[in-house]
């Protein structure tokens, strides 16, 4: 029997934000196996720990794919170790396919040190505002996703892609993004990604890495309150220091159980 938690991440309540499986393995499994349990979790992310003699080895399963970075299921692992007893001290080090990642215990928040991915303009992919029903204002390009700006927060709520079109676009994930007409954010976004298996995942932290260089670059300012406007929502403080991007947000378990396969 392996146990598991469901975290919601990106939120303080429950059945908000962004959920992830978190497993804690002995040592790590077959790739095939490790995506077969994502399979069956069906959630955007599951994650895997391995200890190591200075933290913990993460990797990250959407149902279909693994991914380079994720951030919530990568705050849900911190909350969960912390929740569980097993991470000791206010910080624990992450090693992953994107280097080595910290999470922080701040007040109510776990801060997330991640890498800042730049975006560039880009030409629109064939494909892209039929499958979105709408034609951006700018379309940019960061190591992993497509970023979209859209002309006010309504549309971003608003928007209703096709899936089936949208999959078929050369790109990780979709980023749609506006300024926030709620003074309590600075920005507002949405994330697609039915390529992996998501067709729209709820509170993102990786697409904030790329949110951080595209809002400061127009908003001429490092630190934002960013809210995830998915049915779910999420809750997003976000910070640029250099080449590296803080994430904050909160999490709640919502669930335990036992894996008997």
């Amino acid at each position: 029997m392996l146990r598991f938690d469901l975290v919601d991440a990106f939120t303080a309540e429950p059945f908000a934000g962004n959920p992830a499986a978190v497993y804690l393995l002995e040592d790590w499994q077959p790739n095939a196996w490790l995506q077969r349990v994502a399979r069956e979790m069906n959630q955007s992310e599951t994650a895997y720990l391995v200890r190591t003699s200075d933290g913990f080895e993460l990797r990250w399963f959407t149902p279909l794919v693994e991914v380079d970075l994720c951030g919530h299921a990568t705050l849900a692992s911190a909350h969960a170790l912390w929740q569980r007893g097993i991470a000791k001290g206010d910080q624990i080090a992450f090693s992953t396919r994107s280097g080595t990642l910290t999470a922080t215990r701040a007040g109510d928040e776990i801060e997330l040190d991640f890498p800042l991915l730049v975006e560039q303009s880009a030409s629109p992919p064939p494909g892209l505002s039929e499958a979105l029903g709408i034609t951006p204002l700018y379309i940019g390009q960061s190591r992993h996703d497509l970023v979209v700006e859209l002309g006010n927060e309504e549309q971003v709520r608003q928007l209703r892609p096709d899936f089936s079109r949208l999959a078929k676009v050369a790109t990780r994930g979709v980023i749609v993004t506006a300024r926030s007409s709620d003074p309590a954010f600075d920005f507002v976004s949405r994330f697609f990604a039915p390529a992996a298996g998501i067709d729209e995942d709820p509170a993102t932290g990786s697409a904030h890495c790329c949110l951080a260089d595209f809002w400061q670059k127009r908003l001429h300012k490092t630190s934002f309150r960013a809210f995830q406007a998915s049915p779910r929502g999420g809750v997003l403080s976000v910070r640029v220091q250099g080449q590296r991007v803080i994430l904050g947000g909160r999490a709640v378990t919502v669930a335990r159980g036992e894996l008997l396969a």
